[in-house]
């Protein structure tokens, strides 16, 4: 017998309820709020150089680049993937709704001589619509509870092709592990990359996977990788909960090659790429 799936609605209405556990779990033990921006504060550990040569995910999204095309990075942040691409690409559209993170991509753009990237401030979907013939998401949708609209506006914008960059894990799941010292409780996960194909399995979507691996995030200081956790743990600096985490976080800090880490594990990250329903309707119609 085959693999009965789950409906359409039934695999929407389960990747909602996990991310509104999540979200609904912060909400029952946090003790700061998250502010207009929530990665602001920290947005400058997301620079990256363009030209880095020892990103196997960005090895593959470069190969899936043609010539002279539009490519548009929905959450596209400090520009980790956009920067890079513009490089290859006629243009990048890169949309992302934090004023710190744009400022980050701007600064990265002027110093790598960089023009061809449209900078859209919003949320998806924006208010003005917007297309291109490549669409992609990366390290985005974890988190979506409406995930469904996504993607159905990201395929929308795509004519060519549709690209989502996915861990096997959710992102957080290193400092994740420090709930329980810090919470008394397991952190409701959110759903990744398995979920993710499964969900588009029953959308009637056919993906291809290429599985590359990923290092962890890392960090300069023990001080600044306790600022990142108290953003991940929603904990208020003097605080008693803030002297377990930094413990928690001082117990289990590894240093490597100047650099320090909650884990040095590799996580396991797919590149998913699918036609997008405008073109597979148009490839039917060529071979018709």
């Amino acid at each position: 017998m085959g693999l009965l799936l789950p409906s359409v609605e039934e695999a929407l209405a389960a990747w909602g309820r996990r991310v509104r556990e999540n979200r609904e779990q912060v909400d029952r033990v946090r003790e700061v709020e998250d502010g207009a921006d929530f990665y602001g504060p920290v947005s400058s550990m997301f620079r990256a150089d363009p030209r880095r040569e020892d990103d196997p995910a960005l090895e593959v999204l470069r190969s899936l680049v043609e010539s002279g095309e539009t490519w548009l990075d929905i959450g596209a942040g400090g520009g980790r993937y956009a920067l890079p691409l513009a490089l290859l690409a006629g243009e990048v559209i890169a949309l992302d709704p934090s004023e710190g993170m744009l400022a980050v991509l701007r600064e990265g753009m002027a110093e790598h001589g960089i023009q061809n990237v449209r900078i859209v401030q919003s949320r998806w979907p924006p208010a003005e619509p917007v297309g291109a013939d490549v669409a992609l998401i990366a390290h985005v949708g974890y988190d979506i509870e409406a995930i469904g609209p996504f993607l159905d506006g990201m395929e929308a914008a795509a004519s060519r092709l549709c690209v989502a960059v996915l861990l096997e894990r959710q992102p957080t799941w290193t400092l994740d592990a420090l709930w329980p010292a810090v919470h008394d409780q397991q952190r409701a996960t959110l759903p990744s990359l398995p979920d993710f194909l499964a969900l588009q399995a029953t959308r009637g979507r056919a993906c291809d996977v290429r599985r590359v691996g990923r290092t962890q995030q890392s960090y300069e200081s023990l001080e600044q990788a306790i600022a990142f956790a108290r953003r991940q743990t929603w904990v208020r600096p003097g605080g008693d909960k803030d002297r377990r985490l930094q413990a928690a976080v001082a117990e289990r800090l590894i240093e490597q090659d100047g650099r320090y880490a909650l884990s040095w594990e590799p996580t396991p990250v797919g590149i998913v790429t699918w036609e997008p329903p405008s073109a597979a309707d148009t490839s039917q119609g060529e071979r018709e």
